[in-house]
């Protein structure tokens, strides 16, 4: 399906898109296939809303490829996705780079494996200048350990002396966060039918609109991408303010 029209030039386009890639699972259990292939799957399909990213002018997309409760799941399981990740690693990078999406890797990377930690160092090393599209992957991520990693980093600072607790602040919280060279996300997608942030962002989505399809991930193409735009362009953001009618009436009857 394709939806004519879409362009950021639209007064509400997202800059900022974060999305949890789930339904691999459901996927292949539709097509007679083991979740392994829906994970392959899911991979593939990546690369089709990054591109779909670019010809939007989208610059900022994060996404959510591994949790740090996805351990729990069967060891076979988190080997596959660990080798997924490899080769996409080994595959990706560089038409990445060509393309002028520079890739960045938030969470507890230190827990993966040595040769894909260095796979993810050298990728964010390649692409550090470009600006195309800034491409956030959350691996081995979780919300709760987001904020926890951040006041630890500031109640290290205010120990030393540089700043005092009377200087912690919402802001602050944030510059410390892994996201800090990044937008808040303006639009969360969830593909794959759950209502849930499942421990995405949780910070950062204050005021993030939500969308949430039954797609599964590998059918999540780029009309239901422009579809949920679609949805967010039709929303009224208001932050914590009245509804712009309401304002009107009210001052008019002032």
């Amino acid at each position: 399906m394709t939806v004519i029209g879409l362009s950021n030039q639209q007064e509400n386009f997202p800059r900022h898109v974060a999305i949890v890639m789930d339904g691999n699972g459901r996927w292949a259990q539709k097509q007679g296939c083991s979740r392994l292939e829906g994970h392959r799957r899911g991979v593939h399909n990546v690369r089709t809303i990054v591109e779909n990213c670019i010809k939007l002018n989208l610059p900022y997309l994060t996404l959510f490829a591994f949790s740090s409760e996805n351990w729990r799941r069967p060891k076979q399981e988190v080997t596959w996705l660990m080798r997924l990740l490899d080769g996409a690693l080994e595959r990706e990078v560089q038409t990445l780079h060509s393309n002028g999406v520079r890739l960045r890797f938030i969470g507890d990377i230190s827990a993966l494996a040595a040769g894909i930690q260095h796979k993810i160092d050298l990728a964010e090393e390649l692409t550090r200048n470009n600006s195309k599209l800034h491409l956030t992957v959350a691996l081995n991520y979780g919300g709760q350990w987001d904020i926890t990693q951040a006041f630890r980093s500031i109640l290290h600072r205010v120990q030393e002396g540089v700043i005092c607790s009377d200087d912690i602040s919402q802001q602050l919280i944030s510059e410390h966060l892994s996201t800090a060279e990044l937008p808040e996300p303006d639009l969360f997608i969830r593909t794959g039918g759950e209502q849930r942030m499942s421990n995405f962002l949780l910070w950062q989505l204050a005021y993030t609109e939500l969308y949430f399809t039954n797609i599964n991930w590998p059918d999540f193409d780029a009309g239901e991408f422009a579809l949920a735009i679609e949805s967010f362009a039709s929303r009224e953001r208001r932050f914590g303010g009245a509804e712009r009618d309401t304002v009107n009436v009210e001052t008019a009857d002032a």
